[in-house]
């Protein structure tokens, strides 16, 4: 996976198709490793170019994980770096961080009321949530998320009690796991019906490893978990990840240059609208996925095949896709000073 591929991704320069649309980019990650950067100038190059980004919400990644410090706390130090990097954004930047999204081991139950309190005071007024990645396959060539989940965690009771202790403290779950455990998250979301669980990247409808070449059967398993999780008022979806060649399979990594946002439109247009009609736009919100999305999609043109998708619905509608869910759910108007 090549996120630095700048000269390749400059060969499809696009303007906004709407660039007067108020967009909060409900999902983008920061960090400097292994060869890629993408920090707060990064982050202003891409929102600043086209569209009307006025604010974004950070999800963790495993970035600057605290290296002195022991156990569970090491997480702390990617809201630390987080918070840094939003304060250094507003000196540059029209667009701000106006949530941040960090990680606690759900699996500790109860004893992470603690460990909330340090994030909140870490993120500077913008903690909103945790994400714990569940994403499992036996099969090595999806591999598991970067949390090495082990196989069933989200059924674990002391799992459960955490995202039931997140909740009470007021804050938000994010989800990011694999089409074939969705029944997973309904049961989670069932059993603690009060959290609000957000879940990332379209439920994941993989197209790799065994599911490369059963595209139907991954289709129809994926609608009726989601379709399952849509009748839980407490779910919430996030419309993106489009650009995943490593999970989606679409192919468009290998290409001498990426797709249009016609093209990707095209391709996405099915799914992202049946979620849209399951859930409600008030349940929907885009995100990029930025800079994962990076390895196929310029930031220009992922927001340009959104803008195609969702031209079909009234004015209010695509108010919530763009904005107002995400602004809701992650409290992000509380956030202005």
């Amino acid at each position: 996976m090549d996120l630095e591929r700048h000269e390749w991704l400059s060969q499809s320069n696009e303007i906004a198709l709407d660039p007067h649309r108020e967009i909060i980019d409900a999902h983008h990650h920061l960090w400097e490793r292994g060869g890629s950067r993408y920090l707060a100038e990064e982050l202003n190059a891409d929102t600043s170019l086209t569209h009307n980004i006025t604010k974004t919400v950070f999800v963790e990644c495993k970035a600057n994980y605290l290296q002195n410090e022991l156990g569970e706390l090491r997480s702390l130090g990617e809201t630390i770096f987080v918070a840094s990097e939003a304060e250094r954004l507003k000196e540059i930047s029209d667009t701000s961080i106006g949530a941040i999204v960090g990680f606690i081991d759900m699996s500790l139950g109860e004893e992470i009321a603690e460990i909330i309190e340090s994030h909140v005071e870490a993120a500077n007024g913008l903690f909103r949530g945790v994400r714990h990645a569940t994403g499992w396959s036996e099969d090595s060539n999806i591999g598991n998320s970067h949390t090495n989940p082990s196989k069933g965690i989200m059924g674990n009771p002391e799992f459960i009690k955490g995202v039931q202790t997140l909740s009470d403290a007021g804050y938000s779950f994010d989800a990011w796991l694999y089409f074939d455990q969705l029944n997973e998250l309904v049961e989670l979301a069932e059993r603690v019906p009060n959290a609000k669980i957000i879940l990332n990247h379209l439920g994941g409808p993989l197209g790799i490893g065994k599911w490369n070449s059963k595209f139907q059967d991954v289709d129809t398993r994926w609608q009726e978990s989601m379709l399952a999780l849509s009748e839980l008022r407490n779910v919430y979806l996030k419309l993106g990840g489009i650009g995943m060649d490593n999970y989606f399979g679409t192919g468009w990594a290998a290409r001498d240059k990426p797709p249009s946002s016609e093209e990707a439109a095209d391709f996405w247009r099915d799914k992202i609208t049946r979620c849209i009609e399951y859930f409600g736009p008030s349940q929907c919100m885009f995100e990029s996925n930025y800079p994962v999305d990076r390895q196929t999609l310029p930031y220009p043109v992922l927001w340009n095949a959104f803008q195609i998708i969702a031209s079909g619905y009234s004015n209010s509608e695509q108010d919530q896709l763009f904005s107002t869910t995400a602004k809701t759910v992650y409290k992000i108007e509380d956030t202005e000073t």
